[in-house]
């Protein structure tokens, strides 16, 4: 896991001029929040308000994460293939992004009916952005450049971002190996 670990590192920050956010599902990370306080990243939770301690603790998490950080190799090598969250790619401050990420947190029924969205596990935004037009990937995008995450094979990263109103896809190999058809 060391090679694919330096490798997934080397994606997320190959590009000095955008920060790398990542959100973090506290319903998937043990001890999220224990990780949080020991190593102070920069962080915010996405739900609004105070919470109580058990909805705090399933929350989703903003981070933005710093090279060779301790707090961000740990996500990476144990976090990757867990379905642990997103990775974010951008130039936009915090704020504006925990304001970005908020707005995804609710989607309605057809009914009308308000249900939380969790787009920030990888296995349900791999399959969701697919299914986006122009317009949605628009906003869901907004001042994110790209997406990171685990592709179903953890030895393999997908990057996605908006061009021109359509969804481009790349697949990674972690191994060193060539780009993944």
């Amino acid at each position: 896991m060391e090679g694919i670990s330096k490798e997934i590192n080397r994606r997320l920050f190959a590009d000095d001029t955008r920060s790398v956010y990542a959100v973090l599902d506290g319903a998937s990370v043990p001890d999220l929040r224990m990780k949080l306080y020991e190593h102070q990243p920069e962080c915010i939770c996405l739900f609004p308000g105070d919470l109580k301690p058990d909805m705090a603790e399933v929350a989703p998490y903003l981070i933005h994460l710093q090279i060779d950080a301790e707090f961000t190799n740990w996500v990476i090598e144990n976090g990757w293939g867990n379905h642990w969250g997103i990775f974010a790619l951008s130039r936009g401050e915090m704020r504006d992004m925990r304001n970005h990420f908020r707005r995804f947190l609710t989607v309605h029924t057809s009914e009308g009916r308000p249900m939380r969205f969790r787009y920030y596990d990888p296995r349900v935004m791999r399959m969701y952005l697919p299914t986006c037009n122009g317009e949605d990937l628009a906003v869901l995008f907004g001042q994110v450049d790209f997406y990171l995450l685990e592709d179903e094979d953890p030895r393999t990263m997908l990057s996605f971002h908006a061009d021109s109103g359509a969804l481009k896809r790349e697949k990674f190999t972690l191994d060193g190996a060539a780009p993944a058809a």
